[in-house]
Formats: structure tokens, sequence, C-alpha cells
């Protein structure tokens, strides 16, 4: 079971490391085609919505609470119940998306206004940034329809993870990436308004992801005609358990939603300032934090389900403390190098010094909180996998009302900055929150040896920082070379960093590579 676990976790990075790759290089394209103006404001604004409720009725509170149930079905019914589970669960979540995608784009100036509110005040009140307002609206009926196509999507993945086919869901976002770099480069430039260019790509990139799905399914025998089925057991169980998992797992996309709602209220480009840092937070977060989660919730629910407690909190601590490994040194990285990697994939075209400047403030609060985000990832399975998503739910209200408090605090003197730290601050508050509970339930309660790991690994990115600090040229020089040179020494200043990492492991004792002990069964 520990070399399936890891080797399922390395099939996942692998994948999500070419997505993010990829998802780095469209982000490249539309810096140098958008900048951090106007226009980019009002496309990441468009773009964020369907993406928050994808997390919702997705990846999120959907996968939470569909994956324990059907593995649940897979241990202990036959094959015919769980191939009617799954088409009471596609026909049933598929007309409610139908539903909410219908009313998205119909609704898309209320949607807008609601979430704009700086924008629809500015359009009331016949200002220059009314324009966004109307121009949001547009965007976001072309945008809105990849929920549908992504929900689908996420329900296809998580048919096949539980299969232990982690390698098509994790690469499928790659064709995101590939149809808006496209419309980017030919789209864009043929239209008097290039955004909305882009926002056709997130349109075809969503349709190209569900079709994609298609035949994995039909070859694992999972391809079923769609039926309404409220009433099913098993759309039951499942309904109860997303409901409260719609709030608890997305506390973190909630935020950032209305850390969107505020900057529209801020200075133009705080929203694209924000949009660019939480790209480079989702690399490392996407490439372990996600990957990790994503292959453990299988794993602890048939734990769970087969009564397996001992070997559950052992899965869990194994995830916790691969989190702990990538995550630590990838938030020193982010807060380090925050304006050299900047630099290096952004700055171009209409993307300028003054903008690498004021996107690494916010790249560096939200880099503080990579690691509670990852935390966060790898502890709410341990609830869900349990069917248990009330108490991740309680937990996400304190977190979320905190944020919003923070965010008032934060934010009047420090603008999107203070927006940026109220997120990760609330992050932490999150995880602890998760941990303690999961601590008073006698689920999983870390070891001694996971604390002194965790002294380790502090250790070894203390020392790594305070190398790259020493290392790290003024920024005067780094203007003065061309693109290949800064790539060339951001690229030695990562290498360097992360042999200094290793070494020090190394001389503490760590040998990751025996980290699949932690996980038998």
């Amino acid at each position: 079971m520990s070399r399936k676990l890891v080797r399922s976790g390395l099939i996942v990075s692998a994948m999500t490391f070419i997505s993010r790759v990829l998802g780095l290089v469209r982000d490249v394209v539309v810096a140098n085609l958008m900048g951090a103006g106007a226009s980019a404001d009002v496309f990441f604004f468009a773009n964020k919505i369907p993406n928050f409720l994808r997390r919702l009725f997705a990846e999120g509170a959907f996968a939470q609470a569909f994956v324990p149930v059907l593995t649940e079905y897979q241990e202990k019914h036959t094959s015919e119940e769980i191939r009617e589970l799954l088409s009471k669960v596609a026909g049933t979540l598929g007309g409610l998306v139908t539903l909410v995608t219908l009313f998205g784009v119909v609704a898309s100036p209320v949607l807008t206004a609601l979430f704009g509110g700086g924008w629809f005040v500015a359009w009331l009140n016949d200002e220059p940034n009314g324009e966004k307002f109307e121009l949001a609206s547009l965007m976001l009926k072309i945008t809105f329809p990849y929920l549908w196509f992504i929900t689908f999507t996420a329900l296809a993945g998580s048919i096949l993870n539980t299969r232990g086919r982690f390698a098509v869901s994790a690469f499928t976002p790659v064709f995101l990436n590939i149809a808006i770099i496209a419309a980017a480069l030919w789209l864009s430039p043929q239209l008097q308004r290039p955004e909305l260019g882009l926002a056709w790509g997130v349109f075809f990139g969503g349709l190209i992801q569900f079709l994609f799905q298609i035949p994995f399914l039909l070859r694992a025998g999972a391809l079923v005609k769609p039926s309404w089925g409220w009433h099913h057991p098993g759309v039951v169980k499942i309904r109860t358990l997303m409901l409260p998992a719609l709030f608890g797992v997305s506390v973190s996309q909630i935020n950032l939603l209305f850390d969107t709602f505020i900057a529209s209220f801020l200075v133009t480009g705080s929203i694209s300032w924000l949009y660019y840092s939480d790209r480079l937070l989702e690399f490392p977060l996407g490439l372990f934090g996600i990957a990790i989660a994503t292959v453990i919730l299988p794993a602890l629910s048939r734990k769970h389900v087969n009564d397996e407690g001992h070997e559950f909190s052992r899965t869990l601590d194994w995830g916790i403390r691969a989190v702990i490994l990538l995550g630590m040194p990838a938030m020193t990285g982010l807060i380090v190098l925050a304006k050299p990697m900047l630099m290096v994939l952004f700055m171009r075209g209409a993307f300028d010094i003054s903008d690498v400047t004021m996107a690494s403030y916010s790249l560096m609060a939200y880099g503080s909180g990579l690691l509670s985000f990852m935390l966060v990832k790898v502890l709410a399975p341990g609830y869900y996998s349990r069917q248990d998503t009330r108490t991740p739910v309680r937990y996400g209200i304190v977190a979320m009302v905190s944020n919003m408090v923070f965010n008032i605090l934060l934010a009047i003197p420090f603008g999107y900055v203070g927006l940026a730290v109220a997120t990760s601050m609330s992050a932490l508050l999150n995880a602890g929150l998760l941990y303690r509970g999961l601590h008073k339930a006698r689920v999983y309660s870390a070891g001694a040896a996971t604390l002194v790991f965790l002294v380790k690994v502090t250790l070894a990115c203390l020392l790594m920082a305070a190398l790259l600090w020493y290392l790290l040229p003024q920024q005067t020089v780094w203007l003065e070379w061309s693109f290949s040179h800064r790539a060339g020494v951001l690229l030695g200043l990562i290498g360097a960093g992360a042999l200094c990492y290793a070494s020090v492991l190394l001389a503490t004792g760590i040998r990751p590579w025996r980290m699949k002990a932690a996980v038998k069964g």
C-alpha cells in the first residue's frame, strides 16, 4: 500500500507539474498581452467567479463528499449498484449545475454588481471605472459555462481516482492552459477587445477537458446515462455530506472572492497583482498540497471503511510530513525570491517593473501562508474520509469570519497587501482548528518524531533563506541583465537553495526516500 500511495503521489505531482508549468506559460502570455491594467483586472474577475463555483460544485465539496461514498459502494456493493449510483449522481448533479450555469449567464450583471461592487458604484455614478462593470458582465457570460464543463470533468476524475487512475484527471487541466494560450496568441490580436479572446479560451478549454475524459470513462466501464435521483440513498448521502462541505472545503476560495470584492474599490491593478501572486502560490500548492491530498483521500476512505484506525492515523501523518517536507522550502523560496521570479516570468510587454514591485509584496504575503494552505488540504480529508463534513464547516465559518475581520483591519492601512496577509492568517487559523479537532477526537495527533521532523525542516529552511539573501543580487543589477541572464541566475539561486536545503536535511538525519515507511497497509 505504501509504495502504491507514493507512486500515485508521484504520478499526480508529475502530471500537475506539467499543468502548472503550462499555467505559468499561460500567465506569462496574458501578462505580456494585458499587463496589470483595467482589462487584466476584468478578465481575472470574470474568470474567478466560475472558478470559485468550480471549487464548490466540482473539485472541492463534491469530490470530498463523493469519493468516500463511492469508495464505500466499491467495497460493499455490486457493480450494478455502483453503475446506478454513478447514473443518479451524474443526472442530479448535472441538472443542478445546468440551472446554476443558465442563471449565471443570464444574471451576469447581477453577479458582477455583487462581487465587483466598486465597479458597479462607478458605473452608477458615470465614473471611468464604470466601463469595467459593463465589460465584466459581458465576459462573465462567456466564461460561466466553464462551470458546467468542469463539473462533469471533476465527476469523471473522481471516479477514475477511486479506481487508482490518477494520471488522467491530473493531466486534464493542461488543455485549459493550451486553449487560453492559443486564444491569447491567435484570437485576441484579431479582436478589438483582446480580453474577450481570453474569455473564449476559458470556454473552449472547459469543453476540451470535458470531452477528453469520456474515452477513459468508457474504458473503465463507468460511462453511464445520467438520470435524476434526488432520493437515491447514495445521492442522499452525498448531498447530506456535500451541503456543509460546500462551505467548509472552500473557505480559502470564499476568502479570495471577498478579497476581489474589496480590491474592486482599490487602485486599478490591485486585482491583477493579487492574481499573479496567487498564481505563483498555486504552483507549489497544486504540485504538492493538492496532489498529496488527492491520493490520500481514497486511501483514508478505504481504511475508515475497513476500520483500520491505526493505519488511518499513519496515512494522515505521512501526508502531513510530506507537505512539511515540500511546502516549507517552497514557502521560503516564494518569500525570498518573490521579485526575481516575477521579473523572469512576467516582466515584459505591458507588465513593467512597477507591476513587479507591487505584485512581489502580495506574493510575499501569500507565500507566508503556503504551508497553512497545504495543511488545510491534507487535514480536511481526515474528516471527509470519515464522512464528517460538519466539523470542518464550523472551523471554516470561524476562519472566514476572521478573514473578513482581518481584511477590514488590514486593507485600510496596507491596501491589497493587507488582503493577502489576511488570507494567510485565516488559513493558519483554519489549519490549527482542523488539527485540534482531529487531536480532540483521537483520530490523529502529531507524535514526538513528527515534531522533531518539523524542527529539522525549519532549520534547513532558515539556513536556505540566509544563503539566498546573501547571494541575491540588487534590483538595479537584475534590470541591467537580459531575460536569459535573469532566468539563468534565478535557476542558479533555486538550485543553490535546494542543495543547501537537502544538505541540511541529510546532516540532521532526514532521509526523504524513506518516508514511504510511514504508511503500511
